[in-house]
């Protein structure tokens, strides 16, 4: 097996699982699910995970914990910069 598949595949379901209890989050609490987000996350995920697979190759698990862990650090840092509208209230 070449040694990128692993990691990529490890990352991904760090991802997808990630993703999964955004999933359940967001129905439980009756919002619009974004699949074009979802997808995105989890194509960041395998990516996050082939990095850390070529990087720190003596333990893929690794791959699984930061394809998950990876892509909630990231999608932090974006929703910290965010831009968010702000009304402001006439008297």
């Amino acid at each position: 097996m070449h040694p990128i598949i692993l990691p990529a595949l490890l990352g991904g379901i760090g991802g997808l699982t990630r993703g999964f209890i955004g999933l359940l989050k967001a129905m439980s609490l009756r919002r619009k699910i974004l699949w074009n987000y979802y997808v995105i996350t989890v194509i960041v995920a395998v990516v996050i995970g082939i990095f850390v697979g070529i990087i720190f190759d003596f333990d893929y698990r690794l791959s699984l914990l930061t394809g998950y862990a990876g892509t909630d650090i990231l999608e932090g840092i974006y929703k910290s910069f965010a831009v968010q509208k702000v009304y402001v209230k006439k008297k």
